[in-house]
């Protein structure tokens, strides 16, 4: 659990400080003046002013980081190095910066990914060819209420062999399952560094077609030259990035006209406890999920909701079709209301997160106890 803590940590402080990182440098070549860099939140733990006036901090809380911009908040207008003072493309700029380092991050992180080999499905032509290495047969789903779910079988568990019979592929486990309906066999799951037996019986799915209730799928290591990788990096980017705003659409869309989301939110205990899960399968898997939070935290950024950065690009927006800047105090209020409701959203999300890891948190006490 502290190893998760820990690793989570880490991940959100790369994510948040190179968001603010690009609103840092993009603010300096504008010629606005930045008044603190901070690493962590206050209480402030150390702190230096550079030459360039610009206080460098280090801080106790080490959830990421801030920028402290001169008249970002629509005061100081009348000086010169103000944000507020700017033209508004060069605000827009400003703006977009930080969102456009986390897509950055997450090109890169997958561009590594592929040079050193990401995990990935795999199809009979990729064996042929003998670029696959570490094949796996992976676990993808599970449904409530089947065999597989009831033996304690995860999203993620590797098959490694059922009753000492070696796997080799979906078409073999579906051959060595589908005729043993109401038979019970022993598989054998690889979950990160353990293997462990698990006993599950087979039963009619339809048909008289036998199965546990599990979705499978053949995986491998498959990597690419350097320039092919950075390519597949950023080609994967723009395709997560357009998955992700359809489900965001999607999830907006329900709200809407008052369906269930259809997906499940995860807030800051979920994303930690998915750190510790996806930690145990390797570095790897952590690079990739690193690069998919980037991801999202980019995409929710840039969305025109009061306190994010798309708010304050919705807010430029209208000054530049007003010929005029929206008064600043009404500005400020809505997006500290704005904020509010963020901050009320993740309480709510925050609580259904510890109800669904109670487990979690419940094994965690339990080894403490011990």
């Amino acid at each position: 659990m502290f190893t998760t803590v820990l690793i989570f940590i880490i991940v959100l402080g790369i994510l948040v400080f190179v968001h603010e990182l690009g609103h840092f440098v993009t603010a300096k070549k504008m010629g606005i003046k930045v008044e603190e860099f901070g690493f962590g939140f206050p209480p402030r733990a150390w702190s230096k002013k550079g030459k360039d006036g610009v206080v460098y901090s280090v801080n106790w809380i080490p959830l990421g980081g801030f920028v402290k911009i001169k008249g970002e908040s629509g005061e100081n207008r009348e000086d010169e190095d103000s944000f507020s003072h700017q033209k508004p493309w060069k605000r827009a700029i400003v703006l977009c910066a930080g969102v456009a380092m986390n897509f950055l991050l997450c090109a890169v992180l997958l561009s590594i990914g592929f040079a050193i080999g990401l995990p990935q499905a795999v199809d009979q032509a990729a064996l042929e060819q003998g670029i696959v290495k570490d094949y796996k047969l992976q676990v993808v789903s599970v449904l409530d209420g089947k065999p597989a779910k009831e033996a304690g079988i995860k999203i993620g568990d590797v098959i490694l062999s059922i009753d000492g019979q070696d796997i080799l592929g979906v078409k073999n486990f579906l051959e060595y399952v589908s005729p043993r309906i109401g038979q019970t066999a022993s598989y054998k799951i690889q979950r990160g560094e353990d293997i462990f037996i698990k006993e599950v019986e087979v039963v009619n799915i339809g048909e008289d077609r036998g199965g546990i209730g599990i979705g499978l799928v053949e995986t491998g290591i498959i990597s690419h030259p350097i320039h092919k990788a950075v390519w597949q990096g950023f080609k994967l980017t723009g395709y997560l990035t357009k998955e992700i705003v359809f489900a965001f659409g999607n999830i907006l869309k329900n709200l809407v006209i008052g369906k269930p989301a259809g997906v499940q939110m995860a807030g800051p205990v979920g994303i930690a406890v998915l750190t510790g899960q996806v930690a145990q399968l390797g570095f790897i898997y952590i690079l990739q999920f690193t690069a998919l939070l980037s991801l999202n935290l980019a995409i929710i950024n840039f969305m025109p909701f009061p306190a994010l950065d798309g708010g304050r690009l919705l807010f430029l927006g209208i000054e530049k079709i007003r010929r005029k800047p929206v008064s600043q105090k009404i500005e400020s209020i809505v997006h500290a209301t704005g904020f509010a409701i963020l901050m009320l959203l993740v309480i709510v999300i925050t609580f259904q997160d510890v109800i669904r890891y109670s487990n979690v948190f419940a094994n965690f006490i339990g080894k403490i106890i011990q």
